[in-house]
């Protein structure tokens, strides 16, 4: 009942505005993104990932992107939403 599980991963930051100085787009900032909603008392960071890992295709690694408690994406008792993005395994 309290494992984690997939749910809408928070989205990217938008990219830079043309003409302003900004980082070039790391792969994290375009790949795919997944959510895992968990208890951050109960759940070890390590199964988070793995979870997250489950979610990502073949050929990429899920890598944390993000964590957030907006309870409108995951429920009171797993209020913890990772968000993890699916880079390409080099």
């Amino acid at each position: 009942m309290l494992d984690p599980y997939a749910t809408t991963p928070r989205s990217a930051p938008p990219p830079p505005k043309p003409g302003t100085a900004a980082p070039p787009l790391t792969p994290a900032a375009t790949a795919q993104r997944v959510g895992i909603c968990y208890n951050t008392l109960t759940t070890a960071l390590a199964e988070v990932q793995a979870q997250a890992q489950k979610e990502c295709p073949a050929d990429t690694t899920a890598e944390p992107a993000d964590t957030d408690w907006y309870l409108q994406y995951c429920p009171l008792l797993l209020p913890a939403r990772g968000t993890f993005a699916c880079v390409p395994k080099k």
